[in-house]
């Protein structure tokens, strides 16, 4: 990007554009490396994003860019927003515009405001929500909430929402498989690795033959210690979660539990659910694979529990199926956070507030249109009024006029007439 003419300002959501936290920067090289560094809009010094007086507005940040003094504009993350940006690099062909499957897999599931970075080889996603603790980054895969900036182009990705979307559902479901190092993971992996062609299709890891009716496996699910979610998801009830995208997983990681990772078995099971929709049978992925084969896959990788009815230990297949392993993948509503929904609801009560100070900014606007119109009413009657009398006042005078005619007309008659005599 070498000029403000690569901003499509009217793409970016307004929720950026508003706040006061926007840097320039330019392209040097650094250790043989290009690096961008953040300038100080307005003066060219080195910008910190730690530091306020360092930052500006939007359109400050922009003009600047205009001047040719800068390459870009870049948006800075703190902690007293709720913003979070997602860095994918590295996962994009500048020249075909083919993704990897990841990164199409993160971007789907946060489905907030996209846009292409200016290497035209990667992603930043903006989402609103809280980052989780632990680790931030593996690979090409980033995360970041303060004192860090994202670069911005407005090359906004039209699959995606136009505005930045709370996804804290997705974020922690993602931070968990693509970030952060757990047990899971490791046996996951391994489990893979390990795994011919033949389980991945059929049994995905699970190894564990589930030799029950499906209306058997059902009410099983259905009355375990989770049976109420279970049954919510099973009937196309979507309360509780982010986007659709969640629940579908969330429905997925109780069948994998209970088939035993068949993955056949699960996507049979699905099909009967109230969740199914078209997309699940869509492509979505540069390996033809749709997006129900990619759901399924990644809930039987994160599983580590299935259900076994030679067991015979009742206790340990409930507590399983409850969600306090990862079958659930935490998307069980007792992972749910007291420190989550207790933030949850200031937002909801910060957006009350907001929208009563937009209600009494609106009424006091009504107000004053009142006021113009009464007055704009009497001024209207006024010249009403002056132009009727200006009126009267012509007539008056137009009728003066017509008997000053009328006596001179007769006059000049009865001199004729007189005159014509005397001769």
């Amino acid at each position: 990007m070498s000029s403000d003419s690569s901003i499509d300002t009217a793409a970016l959501p307004a929720s950026l554009r508003e706040r006061e936290q926007w840097v320039c920067w330019k392209e040097e090289e650094r250790d043989g490396k290009p690096t961008k560094i953040p300038v100080t809009p307005g003066t060219g010094a080195f910008a910190s994003s730690t530091d306020p007086d360092t930052w500006a507005s939007f359109e400050t940040a922009l003009e600047y860019v205009k001047t040719g003094s800068a390459t870009g504009v870049g948006f800075v993350f703190t902690d007293d927003d709720p913003i979070v940006g997602v860095d994918l690099d590295d996962c994009r062909d500048p020249e075909t515009g083919d993704v990897n499957d990841a990164a199409l897999d993160i971007i789907e599931r946060l489905d907030s405001y996209t846009e292409i970075s200016p290497s035209g080889t990667g992603y930043h996603v903006l989402i609103t929500g809280e980052l989780p603790e632990g680790r931030n980054r593996r690979g090409s895969f980033e995360l970041y909430d303060t004192a860090r900036f994202f670069t911005v182009t407005g090359d906004h990705v039209e699959e995606t929402p136009t505005h930045v979307a709370r996804r804290q559902d997705a974020l922690v479901a993602l931070h968990r498989e693509y970030v952060q190092d757990t047990d899971s993971d490791v046996k996951a992996e391994s489990g893979q690795r390990g795994a011919t062609d033949d389980q991945s299709e059929t049994n995905g890891g699970g190894g564990v033959d589930v030799d029950l009716e499906d209306e058997e496996l059902l009410e099983k699910a259905t009355n375990a210690s989770n049976g109420t979610k279970f049954e919510r998801l099973w009937n196309g009830n979507t309360v509780g979660y982010d986007s659709q995208s969640e629940a579908d997983m969330a429905l997925c990681y109780l069948l994998a539990f209970w088939t035993g990772g068949d993955h056949t078995r699960v996507d049979r099971l699905f099909r009967q659910s109230g969740l199914l929709r078209e997309k699940w049978d869509e492509v979505h992925y540069a390996d033809g694979s749709t997006y129900g084969e990619k759901t399924i896959e990644r809930a039987i990788a994160n599983t580590s529990e299935f259900y076994d009815p030679d067991s015979g230990d009742e206790s340990t297949q409930s507590h399983a199926s409850s969600g306090t392993s990862t079958t659930d993948a935490g998307r069980d509503d007792s992972n749910r956070s007291r420190a989550y929904l207790t933030e949850k609801n200031r937002l909801l009560t910060d957006r009350v507030d907001e929208l009563e100070a937009t209600l009494e900014q609106k009424n006091e606007r009504i107000k004053t249109l009142k006021a113009e119109i009464e007055r704009l009413t009497a001024e209207l009657a006024d010249r009403d009024r002056e132009t009727n009398r200006t009126h009267e006042e012509h007539t008056v005078d137009a009728g003066a006029d017509d008997d000053k005619s009328e006596a001179t007309s007769v006059w000049n008659r009865t001199k004729r007439l007189f005159g014509s005599g005397s001769k």
